[in-house]
């Protein structure tokens, strides 16, 4: 029977040279294929900041399930962000705090110019009107008979329930006292309990409050329609992931469970959006300034 010859022990020149071997080997596939397994493990995570038109709770409720969605299917993570009132919102946006924002008309004319937000989406089937709104029981029966009553609005500029409202005052030379408070939910609220006689919003957030508020309102007048908000994206923001966002966020009134998230913010959808979608309002040369420094002057 034949014996098997055992191999000589390595010496210990070849056991160094063999460590050094596979060391440099998985140093190597490390850095080829580690931040690759890495970056499949940490998704992106983008900030959104939307305006605050309701109390911060409400806009979460809404918000956070249909970003948490939109992140799964662009794999990404959405982080919901928003601010204490518009003005401090205003000013987020003007530093590029956000990656994407979900402002008004007028917001996205000021904040396309500097820091460069670019409009990528917009509400479906949605024109921007903004709503003058009296108590349910109030004798009022047009805007002339607002003369020198208190108005509330949620910011000097929140376009269609501050700065459209106050536009037809202007136009039908009706002089008010213009009260700003921090959110349309404040402004309705503000008018059920009698603190003012009439107030600016708009359809959607009327129809979002609770129904012991929104039952003992009516609807005065109404503005002329322009486009409305944008969803827009900060220029740091790769072209890849935004495609990748558009999609998701367009493929969510395709199917039951995406739809089920739109309802909550009476969105019927969004759909693609362009810059020049807001000329119309640039047309307006409106000269209101933003920010907390200018909401106190």
């Amino acid at each position: 029977m034949s014996q098997r010859l055992a191999s000589p022990p390595l010496s210990r020149s070849r056991v160094f040279a063999f460590r050094w071997r596979n060391s440099l080997v998985l140093t190597i596939w490390s850095l080829l294929f580690g931040p690759i397994a890495w970056a499949q493990s940490t998704p992106l995570v983008l900030s959104v900041g939307i305006v605050p038109q309701q109390a911060a709770s409400e806009l979460a409720r809404v918000w956070i399930p249909l970003l948490q969605e939109v992140g799964r299917r662009a794999h990404v993570q959405l982080a919901f962000r928003t601010a204490s009132d518009i003005p401090a919102f205003e000013d987020r946006v003007m530093k590029g705090e956000f990656d994407l924002a979900y402002m008004n008309p007028f917001h996205y004319t000021v904040f396309s110019k500097a820091p460069g937000y670019q409009a990528f989406l917009k509400e479906k089937d949605r024109k921007l009107v903004g709503i003058i709104v009296v108590p349910k029981d109030s004798p009022v029966q047009n805007l002339e008979q607002l003369q020198g009553k208190r108005v509330a609005f949620p910011a000097p500029a929140a376009f269609a329930a501050s700065i459209l409202p106050r536009a037809e005052f202007n136009r039908h030379h009706v002089a008010i006292e213009a009260r700003f408070v921090s959110s349309h939910d404040s402004v309705y609220k503000g008018v059920v309990s009698g603190l003012f006689e009439a107030g600016g919003g708009i359809q959607r957030t009327l129809e979002a409050m609770e129904p012991q508020v929104s039952s003992q309102l009516r609807v005065l007048s109404r503005t002329p329609a322009y486009t409305p908000h944008a969803l827009a994206i900060h220029p740091r923001v790769s072209a890849e992931v935004v495609e990748r966002l558009r999609q998701a966020f367009i493929a969510l009134d395709g199917d039951a469970a995406g739809r089920a998230l739109l309802e909550p913010l009476s969105f019927k959808g969004l759909v693609v959006a362009t810059d020049s979608e807001w000329d119309a309002v640039r047309a307006l040369r409106l000269q209101q300034p933003v920010g907390s420094t200018a909401a106190k002057k």
